[in-house]
């Protein structure tokens, strides 16, 4: 399995070169040049296996220059209890007869982040080794709020890397400012941007792509790689949970082999989204892919009229993950989209950069709708969501879960489509305790953070996780904040060259 970047198909290099490398050099995002197909029998065999198996089934089609050996070794050193509450690493909690939640939140930073992150550190360094890589790599990250923390946790103590991550300054709940402010390693690194996430994300694409700096590191002896969900060793992980879901759901008796499932997923850089797109196409019996937005809505205008328009109001919201404006892999699927065509990519991609919009054919418009169901909702009713849910079932729910069960419920109205379907369960409630505790008891509350994750924690009856029961007496380490034009030379800086 060779890769293409979606920027020149002419580029094909394996995967421990798309991994080690990140992003292309012209800034394209690396695609595998086929999408894989696992049979029904395979899908079925599948749920007979644990998670790590799972995951190494599946990679097994994509990372085809690693021995199975090297696979096994990342997959059963990621997916294991050391790193998840749970056995199972995904669960699936059933919400309502034929709806469930898929819940991608129990490993050790509480979002489902970690599934990919606590393995792409092991991509890494095996394909480091695999290309006889004599330098350091640098992990640059720009992150909404999960990512970071989740990235820090992985690489933390790494050796041959080290990790720096950017976040928005108050585009961050007050956990997952904690969560990175406290990050314990040698090699980490943690800076605030007075800006939103784009101006992260921003920040670090440009630093990737500039030729001076990519000179000073090679003089250092460095190399950058990226976390973000634009590496494809971020994104592959994430293929496996949808698969391992229906598997999952097939082996227990909740559909039969074939059934079609919708996917409901709460997006924002749309990677997550993404990744049940290659789960579909690589033979899973999905009926609708639903995306699920916040009131930065730019998705959910997209997919429902096919332009792309970054020019609008950008809004701090309860669901902060989800708080961006320019969804990177959404340059992945619309290089699917038109059969490879890195040159419509360049010209839309460089409008984006440019003018801050662009329109896709009628054709990709058409295989939008075909896929894809889109909407969003609002703070108020977000919490109104996780209100209703908790009281009619008795189940917990983050503001980014939420934001996707509000959708999921309009897309019913909207279709009266009854097909089974599941949702991704993001993050804890724990992490957004303050809008959390809020829906549940119907007013704000003015006590401190860990006061409030105890009387979720009363109401809920869901335990606290360790992991951020832990921060409340762990020492701030990282306290920099930065104007979003000082990102190269504070990189450059902490790197001491």
């Amino acid at each position: 399995m060779l890769y293409n970047s979606t920027r020149n198909s002419n580029v094909k290099v394996n995967s421990a070169e798309a991994i080690t490398q990140g992003i292309s050099v012209e800034g394209g995002l690396f695609v595998p040049e086929n999408i894989p197909v696992l049979s029904l029998d395979e899908i079925k065999a599948v749920g007979n296996m644990n998670y790590a198996d799972r995951a190494a089934y599946v990679f097994s089609k994509y990372l085809t220059d690693f021995t199975e050996a090297e696979i096994h070794y990342c997959t059963d050193n990621a997916y294991s209890t050391k790193n998840f509450e749970t056995e199972s690493i995904a669960e699936i909690a059933h919400l309502f007869d034929g709806t469930y939640m898929l819940e991608l939140w129990h490993g050790p930073t509480c979002a489902f982040k970690d599934m990919a992150l606590q393995i792409l550190p092991y991509f890494l360094t095996t394909s480091a080794k695999k290309i006889n890589l004599d330098k350091k790599i640098v992990i640059l990250v720009a992150t909404s709020g999960d990512t970071g923390k989740a990235a820090l946790e992985g690489f933390k103590d790494v050796e041959g890397t080290s990790i720096l991550v950017f976040y928005p300054e108050d585009g961050v709940s007050p956990m997952q400012k904690r969560q990175m402010k406290t990050q314990e390693g040698g090699n980490v690194g943690v800076c605030a941007i007075k800006g939103n996430f784009d101006d992260c994300q921003n920040g670090v694409k440009a630093i990737f792509t500039d030729d001076e700096v990519k000179n000073q590191l090679e003089n250092a002896g460095l190399m950058f790689s990226s976390a973000n969900s634009i590496n494809w060793g971020r994104l592959v992980p994430q293929i496996v949970y949808y698969i391992s879901s229906y598997a999952e759901l097939v082996k227990d008796g909740e559909i039969e082999l074939g059934e079609k499932i919708n996917i409901v997923v709460p997006t924002g850089n749309f990677g997550n989204i993404l990744a049940a797109y290659y789960a579909k196409h690589m033979g899973i019996p999905v009926n609708k892919l639903i995306c699920a937005s916040n009131v930065n809505n730019v998705l959910t205008d997209f997919i429902n009229t096919g332009v792309y328009d970054r020019n609008r109001q950008f809004y701090a919201t309860v669901s902060p993950s989800m708080d961006i404006l320019i969804s990177s892999n959404l340059e992945r699927l619309l290089y699917l989209m038109t059969d490879r065509n890195d040159e419509v990519i360049r010209d839309w991609f460089g409008k984006l950069s440019s003018e801050g919009r662009y329109e896709v054919t009628d054709d990709v418009k058409a295989k939008l709708a075909d896929e894809f169901w889109a909407g969003f909702c609002s703070d108020d009713e977000t919490k109104e969501t996780i209100s209703a849910v908790y009281g009619k079932y008795s189940y917990t729910c983050d503001t980014h879960t939420a934001v996707a069960v509000k959708v999921y419920e309009d897309y019913k109205k909207a279709t009266e489509d009854t097909t089974k379907t599941v949702i991704a369960s993001t993050a804890s409630p724990y992490k957004f305790s303050a809008a959390v505790l809020e829906a549940l008891e119907g007013a704000e509350s003015d006590i401190d953070e860990y006061a409030k994750v105890d009387r979720i924690a009363e109401l809920s009856k869901l335990p606290v996780p360790a992991a951020l029961a832990d921060l409340k007496n762990k020492p701030l380490r990282f306290n920099d904040v930065i104007e979003k034009s000082d990102q190269k030379q504070y990189v450059l800086r902490t790197l001491g060259i």
